[in-house]
């Protein structure tokens, strides 16, 4: 257990972190769902719509370091290639 001033307040801050992280990984999350969804559905102009709104939380996500740039990217170009195809 935390003994020292500093080890009780890297506690508080880590437990903070933990939840921004976990709230800001389930808003990507659902931003994601509903691109698939929209492209499920073979709805065009919905797909394109929540691809505009994901791609800023994506790359947000990966310049903050919660997902890698690289899977941020893959999203991205799998969505774009997937929406030209409806």
């Amino acid at each position: 257990m935390a003994n020292s001033a500093q080890a009780r307040k890297r506690v508080r801050q880590a437990e903070k972190h933990r939840q921004l992280n976990a709230s800001q990984r389930s808003m990507m999350r659902t931003k994601v769902k509903q691109v698939f969804s929209a492209i499920g559905a073979g709805d065009k102009a919905q797909a394109e719509s929540a691809f505009k709104a994901a791609v800023p939380v994506l790359d947000h996500m990966a310049r903050k370091g919660l997902i890698h740039k690289n899977k941020a990217a893959r999203y991205k170009s799998r969505f774009n290639a997937q929406i030209r195809a409806l």
